[in-house]
């Protein structure tokens, strides 16, 4: 179920979810270094982690779930939020380089769906970025914030998912090991806690990054086997 869009952004204006934007984004950053000249797309609410791209990236655009809602983003700029459903996103077949999914994964109803759509617009040699609650750690367990909703993943389960949706994964990441605190001595060593989490504990972090690449060699149902027949209603059945 996808968390209100008023519930994610009050998050992301606390000092805490401040915070997360901090730690979620520099990994971000270390996985993908360079823009320049791509396409880049977030699925879900990307916003507060897509505005360093916005200085080389070709092209940067905000695509929040009809479900969730959608807010005007940037405040100071041109409109680059798209609101629509993520099963039937409105993107020709193979146009972005880069696409970034932050709270997505963990609230669709239609996972598989969800993920054709993304395998579908991504070009034959891009890069697909999933951040996700991990199920080991103590996030996911906080309904206080909006990675304690929706469904949360190890690292090996979302390696699997993106096999099974046609998706090669290559490398995964951890962030987010401050507790899931407003304590301002918390919020304050988190950088320390970040350090201590990657060197010792990273089965346990807040979140789960996993970096994929498309399967063109991938192989989907003809239109024989999948269309649908669809016969007419009797005359007198009502609506």
């Amino acid at each position: 179920m996808w968390t209100d869009i008023i519930d994610l952004r009050d998050f992301y204006f606390s000092p805490l979810g401040r915070v997360t934007q901090r730690m979620i984004r520099s990994r971000i950053h270390l996985m993908w270094p360079d823009v320049s000249g791509y396409a880049v797309l977030g699925l879900g609410y990307t916003t507060p982690y897509l505005r360093p791209f916005m200085e080389k990236a070709e092209r940067v655009t905000a695509v929040m779930p009809r479900a969730q809602g959608a807010l005007h983003w940037p405040p100071d700029g041109a409109r680059l939020v798209t609101l629509a459903d993520e099963t039937a996103l409105p993107f020709a077949d193979s146009t972005v380089d880069r696409i970034l999914l932050v709270h997505a994964l963990e609230s669709s109803e239609h996972l598989r769906a969800m993920m054709r759509e993304v395998w579908r617009i991504l070009i034959s040699n891009g890069r697909l970025l999933v951040v996700a609650p991990n199920r080991r750690g103590i996030w996911a367990r906080s309904g206080a914030t909006p990675f304690g909703h929706g469904h949360p993943f190890t690292r090996s389960q979302l390696s699997r998912l993106l096999r099974d949706n046609m998706f090669t994964p290559l490398r995964s990441g951890t962030a987010l090991f401050v507790p899931p605190l407003a304590s301002q001595v918390a919020l304050a060593s988190a950088p320390a806690w970040e350090k201590l989490g990657e060197c010792w504990f990273r089965g346990f972090s807040g979140v789960v990054l996993a970096e994929a690449s498309k399967q063109i060699y991938a192989t989907t149902p003809s239109p024989e086997v999948s269309r649908r027949v669809l016969a007419p209603l009797p005359k007198d059945v009502t609506r």
